[in-house]
């Protein structure tokens, strides 16, 4: 007959072995997320990426007495937008940057409208002239319509990741875009300022495509990431109300809980 004090011991070692499997779940995932950073098709955050590693946790403090302790699984926030509009991504590729047709001299803006709300960002075609070019091409021809922002990013760099038709952090247009801007003052200093639009990219020299992200507060990058824009008012209001939502899984880093979907994104001058 097993005694109440082993019962109690049985009972605290497999608590404490699926502790061990859910961490071990979570280092799977880190090394799969970390491994698509490494092969550069998301933009790299060392900071985060180092934490989720290592699941946030300090190897060396897994005592056995561990098991004695209560779960502290992190609670998902309630979703503040709205169902996707009916489609899909058309996931339309093309050979080559398209041909340089805009007006550098001229004030262009982007407007996403999103699930969350509308986010308005004011584009900087005199400084970044074939990364707006390639923008309003896309956006003419329907390629970010039916998209979601699938990263975000809230630890040490604080960013809302979007433009990948695969939804997977691995979709690009086909072509790749040269770096731009990367002495503007406003980022030379190591900080992409919240509000600023950027683009991601591989690491490598000139491999930006169409994946972007959106600073919702001031961030530690190296000036490696083509700024392009600068998100209005009104529109950090609507990345604020994302944040607010939590990131999945409870890390610093992954897709966020709140359905970010674009749902029609148009460049204008004007």
């Amino acid at each position: 007959m097993v005694s109440s004090e082993q019962r109690r011991k049985q009972l605290a070692r497999e608590k404490f072995q699926r502790q061990l499997e859910r961490r071990a779940r979570a280092r799977r995932r880190a090394r799969i997320r970390n491994a698509a950073i490494a092969a550069g098709v998301v933009l790299a955050v060392g900071a985060v990426s180092a934490y989720a590693a290592t699941g946030g946790l300090n190897g060396d403090e897994e005592k056995e007495n561990a098991a004695d302790k209560p779960s502290n699984e992190p609670s998902k926030a309630p979703d503040p937008c709205d169902k996707p509009a009916e489609g899909k991504p058309n996931g339309k590729q093309w050979k080559k940057e398209p041909k340089l047709t805009i007006d550098k001299s001229a004030a262009y803006a982007m407007t996403l409208k999103t699930t969350c709300g509308d986010i308005g960002i004011q584009l900087d075609a005199e400084n970044a002239p074939h990364t707006v070019n390639s923008f309003k091409f896309l956006a003419d021809e329907g390629f970010f319509d039916h998209t979601s922002c699938h990263r975000l990013t809230t630890g040490g760099v604080a960013v809302l990741q979007c433009g990948d038709p695969t939804g997977k952090g691995t979709g690009d247009p086909g072509y790749t875009l040269p770096d731009e801007n990367l002495k503007d003052p406003k980022v030379k200093g190591g900080v992409y300022p919240a509000g600023t639009v950027a683009m991601a990219n591989t690491g490598q020299k000139d491999s930006g495509g169409s994946q972007f992200f959106l600073v919702h507060k001031d961030s530690k990058l190296p000036a490696t990431y083509t700024p392009f824009g600068t998100v209005s008012d009104s529109g950090m209001k609507v990345l604020k109300k994302i944040v607010g939502a939590g990131v999945g899984g409870g890390t610093p880093d992954g897709p966020p809980n709140a359905t970010v979907v674009i749902d029609k994104a148009t460049v204008k001058a004007g």
